[in-house]
């Protein structure tokens, strides 16, 4: 699996919250068990009053974290039934809480090159299986690299009605071909968020992803705000809270329309 080595949300990092809750949202742990027989954790959020849509929430280089299952309970409180999965049952555990050496990225490097493609997005495969049992139409949100696997999802074999990827790269990792590349594949409409001001995805990728998605006809807007940085959907970062407000308002029209 390609290397992403950047910090995304850390243990204290909290998704922001803006407006009141539509509904009444009940968390539930789950263990899931993958397309090889892998077991890993997830994090399911109901709705008492759904949507009839579902998001899968795919996290960021950590996996698992506290920062998604209170965003799944937010995406819940929206009327939208959400799951958020673990990438590293099969490594690491199945209890993120018990993963000391994850608070720096040397101790989520083995883990990480221990992904493998098939196992990724068979776990995937597995969490909009679980999520169809409840709603018929499915979107995915992805973080960091779950915004990079985000987008990956467009592809027509994964049957989802739209994908929303924030700072997820989009060029080539350790010879391993970024969204740039493989956007001829893709199929469903796509919402990317990015921050002007976040080293690792710089101005020019984002102009090329918007033009291969325009030439294979996919569409797309690609939002990025001047000032932000990575990871800067954070409760945390105050200073960069106009930009998590304008994300989340785009993020519900996004799951709005795809419905």
């Amino acid at each position: 699996m390609e290397e992403t080595s950047a910090m995304c949300h850390d243990a204290d990092s909290a998704p922001p919250v803006f407006g009141p809750a539509l509904t009444v949202a009940t968390a539930t742990p789950l263990i899931l068990t993958g397309t090889d027989g892998a077991r890993f954790a997830a994090h399911l959020a109901e709705p008492e009053s759904p949507s009839g849509l579902g998001v899968l929430v795919l996290p960021d280089n950590r996996g698992l974290s506290s920062f998604y299952e209170q965003l799944t309970v937010r995406l819940a409180e929206q009327g939208h039934h959400s799951l958020a999965v673990d990438y590293y049952g099969r490594t690491a555990g199945l209890d993120h809480r018990q993963r000391p050496e994850f608070a720096q990225m040397d101790g989520v490097l083995p883990h990480l090159f221990a992904l493998t493609g098939d196992s990724l997005y068979g776990d995937i495969d597995t969490g909009i299986a679980q999520l169809r049992q409840q709603v018929g139409t499915v979107v995915s949100l992805g973080f960091c690299m779950g915004g990079r696997f985000a987008f990956a999802t467009a592809a027509e074999r994964f049957g989802l009605a739209g994908v929303v990827g924030l700072y997820g790269s989009l060029d080539p990792i350790n010879g391993a071909p970024g969204p740039i590349q493989f956007a001829s594949e893709l199929t469903a409409p796509i919402l990317g968020l990015f921050g002007g001001a976040d080293p690792d995805i710089p101005a020019e990728s984002v102009r090329r992803f918007d033009e291969a998605l325009t030439a294979a006809g996919v569409p797309h807007e690609l939002v990025t705000y001047e000032d932000a940085p990575h990871s800067f959907f954070d409760l945390h970062q105050e200073q960069h809270r106009e930009a998590s407000a304008d994300a989340w308002a785009r993020i519900l029209d996004f799951l709005q329309r795809s419905r």
